[in-house]
């Protein structure tokens, strides 16, 4: 990077008091030259994708207020499938919106298939799995196949409804790490639906959505409502993460920095990170090496559909949740959140925060996992750790050449990974109620 551009940078931070300018100076005081290459890989990160913006439109709407607002309204139904928006309530007053696709285009209405669970990943939402065409689309094939499909989406994402009592613009509303996304949200979500259908549910999650899946099997209750999961690049161990910017993150402790600074929501469609792509994100980087730098090299990944993608995507996430994923990083273990000795003493009655304990998932409920070997995110280090402590062994399909986002945006992935996912369901009929 030109050292004129960086010092033309850092004069103009010091001239300014905005919370952007702040984070300049504190990143260019941690980390020295090449500053503001770091900063985009890093907002690189937290986005999932690559963004450019002589590639994308920043002017993305608002949180839906209304089911003609919504994930069906929008992605839905105009491609022919029938689709109706729920709201779930968490037990801690969070707002959940749930899709239900109840059959394919042309199915019989009425003939329910047996229900399955998509939840999305980190700075994701539902839409994370209708963001392909109807062919190479999860949510849109899982349904053509006859099942009775539903759909999460997290607290602070763009289709959920906010909280009972809290503004979004309160800290207090993002004081979540991925630990209450398991514990509330995912527990909450599945109980709706298997009140509804009275029928055990098929679960498959992308990336965080396997964290909060595992962590939450732990737990009796949820498990007798689970007939089978399928966990696309499973998640529990970070220990060995190979991202280099995902660690270069975590050695100059962002998470923390951007705590100490009072950021508590990572909003990506906000001023804040418009500001951010238009000062160093314009033309002086190659989006395409740093995506497979962040996530690893995806294969398959559909490039020229990354303006449509961004319509949807990214949804906000809370910095304590980043910071979570980064303990886990720092310490290697598959713990709850660490709120420091007298936060731990007053949360947990011990000085260390607990472990979720995956000895504790059911030998009985039958898992399958697909994971790649260009994932820069789930290694297969970290993949093989967990199966270790697994009481039950999974069925897994391992591909080579896949990295992190083919998962769920290979133009390839209905051959490659889905077809595979859906054989697995079948094979144990329709769910059993209890």
């Amino acid at each position: 990077m030109d050292i004129s551009l960086e010092i033309l940078v850092y004069k103009k931070s010091q001239q300014s008091s905005s919370p952007l300018s702040r984070v300049k100076r504190e990143i260019m005081w941690r980390c020295g030259d090449g500053v503001t290459s770091l900063f985009f890989h890093l907002c690189l990160l937290f986005f999932g994708r690559c963004l450019c913006k002589e590639q994308i439109n920043l002017s993305h709407p608002s949180h839906r207020t209304d089911d003609g607002d919504g994930l069906c309204a929008r992605l839905i139904r105009p491609l022919g499938y029938p689709c109706s928006e729920h709201t779930v309530q968490t037990k801690d007053g969070y707002l959940l919106a749930v899709q239900h696709i109840p059959h394919g285009r042309g199915a019989n209405r009425g003939n329910y298939g047996p229900p399955v669970f998509l939840q999305h990943g980190l700075f994701e939402g539902g839409d994370a799995w209708f963001l392909n065409s109807v062919e190479e689309s999860l949510g849109f094939i899982i349904a053509d196949h006859g099942f009775d499909v539903w759909v999460g989406n997290v607290r602070g994402t763009h289709w959920s409804h906010g909280h009972v009592s809290l503004s979004e613009k309160k800290r207090e509303f993002w004081d979540w790490s991925w630990q209450e996304l398991a514990q509330y949200d995912l527990v909450d979500m599945i109980a709706y639906v298997y009140s509804i259908t009275n029928s055990k549910i098929f679960f498959v999650g992308h990336s965080q959505g396997t964290i909060m899946a595992l962590a939450a099997f732990t737990q009796p209750d949820i498990v007798n409502m689970i007939e089978a999961a399928a966990l696309l690049c499973p998640i529990s161990y970070l220990d060995h993460i190979t991202s280099r910017f995902v660690l270069r993150a975590v050695g100059m402790s962002l998470d923390k920095m951007l705590l100490r600074m009072g950021i508590h929501q990572l909003n990506f469609r906000s001023d804040f990170s418009v500001e951010i792509m238009d000062s160093l994100c314009d033309g002086h980087v190659d989006c395409n090496n740093l995506l497979s730098s962040i996530t690893g090299d995806n294969c398959c990944f559909n490039m020229s559909r990354i303006e449509f993608y961004l319509e949807y995507e990214p949804h906000p996430s809370s910095t304590k949740n980043l910071n979570h994923l980064f303990q886990m990083i720092r310490k290697g273990t598959f713990g709850m959140y660490d709120y420091g000795i007298w936060g731990n003493l007053k949360k947990y009655r011990r000085v260390h925060p607990p472990s979720f304990d995956l000895s504790k998932i059911p030998k009985s409920l039958p898992l399958w996992m697909a994971y790649g070997g260009n994932d820069a995110l789930a290694d297969v280090k970290d993949v093989k750790h967990m199966l270790m402590e697994l009481p039950s062994k999974p069925e897994l399909l391992y591909l080579d050449s896949y990295g992190h986002i083919d998962f769920i945006m290979s133009t390839n992935a209905r051959a490659d990974v889905y077809e595979n996912l859906i054989g697995f369901f079948e094979s144990w009929g329709w769910p059993s109620s209890f």
